[in-house]
């Protein structure tokens, strides 16, 4: 058992609090990882403020990177000291949807309770994660190795929102060289995605987006065009600059109004790619003639399909060879005792992804 600082919720939408909690050691397969980043998603804000429900008190984070510093007696392929990222995506290894390489779908991996409050009290480990945390304890299969030369707080953003856009393209959205892609949301994951749509070749990588700011965010890492979503039709807006619709639309931000319209973009015979995920029970509509008349598709994806053993290695490398921009994505770094700022900040919009770092030497 160790005792760490974490951020823990006690109420839907207050202010975390920084406590002392405690972490069970690990067993079986699992690992203890000392944490040295953890960066802010958008899913972590819905979570705690209830729009997905859950227990509490509960500790979220999952886009987490740092040195492996304990092992499970059953742990196999690490070593103590190990630099990884830490996942949300736990598997099983053995059934259907993991042996069919969507480990991201995985509904038969065990889940654990390691964290507690000082009087006993089970703290929800949110996302299989928790990482707001100093050390977390998680099983083997959410970890992938980091070569040295990524520093951690980098290496963070490979375990969420960069696996995710990415993957959301070459995984889900099986992107073609030669396609026209539209981007709605031009934030971390939706930046992402536009580094996706670029790494697959697509001829016109289109941003959808409600200022001209994230418009030119979204020009830096690859997007060949922007249309403002305030536009009374934005997608005729598309047709008339690129000459037709989009062959695969990706919809990035969670907002079920946004699903709505989306269709609008698609050319015959495109694909429609979910990959932002609105409040529980929020609803969109679509007129379903239209889609099996010009032969169009819905693909729902989670965590941008990724198989971790598979993708990590060749998006470190796509890094290492400055293909793809990590860097860049950081938009301030703020201690644990900061969270809290950290997330309004996040919530304004103004930053593509904000960094927990923890002081090791504390």
């Amino acid at each position: 058992m160790a005792t760490i600082k974490a951020a823990v919720c006690h109420a839907f939408g207050e202010p975390f609090r920084i406590e002392d909690v405690t972490l069970a050691a690990p067993a079986g397969r699992e690992v203890e990882v000392t944490l040295e980043a953890c960066a802010i998603c958008h899913s972590d804000i819905t979570y705690a403020s209830g729009a997905w429900g859950g227990a509490l008190p509960a500790i979220y984070g999952h886009e987490a990177a740092g040195r492996i510093s304990a092992l499970g007696p059953e742990a196999r392929g690490y070593q103590v000291g190990d630099r990884v990222i830490v996942t949300l995506i736990r598997s099983c290894g053995t059934c259907p949807t993991c042996v069919d390489a969507r480990p991201t779908i995985c509904m038969e991996a065990e889940q654990t309770a390691p964290l507690t409050t000082g009087d006993g009290t089970p703290i929800l480990q949110a996302m299989a994660c928790g990482a707001f945390a100093e050390k977390v304890v998680v099983d083997t299969s959410q970890l992938a190795p980091i070569p040295d030369a990524i520093p951690l707080d980098v290496a963070s953003l490979l375990s969420c929102g960069v696996i995710t856009g990415v993957g959301a393209v070459i995984n889900a959205g099986k992107v073609r060289p030669g396609e026209d892609v539209v981007v709605i949301g031009a934030g971390g994951v939706g930046l992402n995605a536009i580094q996706g749509a670029k790494l697959a070749g697509a001829r016109r990588i289109v941003a959808v987006d409600m200022t001209e700011e994230k418009l030119k965010d979204a020009a830096d890492f690859g997007a060949t065009d922007g249309i403002l979503a305030t536009e009374e039709k934005p997608w005729s807006v598309l047709r008339k600059e690129a000459g037709k619709l989009a062959d695969a639309v990706f919809v990035t931000v969670g907002a079920a109004r946004i699903y709505d319209t989306a269709p609008r973009y698609l050319a015959p015979g495109g694909r429609m790619v979910m990959v932002g995920m609105p409040p529980s029970g929020d609803m969109s509509s679509y007129a379903p003639d239209i889609l099996a008349s010009l032969g169009q598709s819905l693909v729902g994806t989670k965590m941008g399909d990724t198989v971790l053993a598979r993708d990590i290695p060749w998006l470190a490398d796509l890094y290492l060879q400055g293909r793809l921009k990590l860097d860049e994505l950081i938009s301030g770094r703020w201690s644990l005792d900061q969270i809290n700022e950290a997330i309004e900040d996040t919530k304004s919009g103004a930053a593509r992804r904000n960094v927990i770092v923890f002081d090791q030497n504390a």
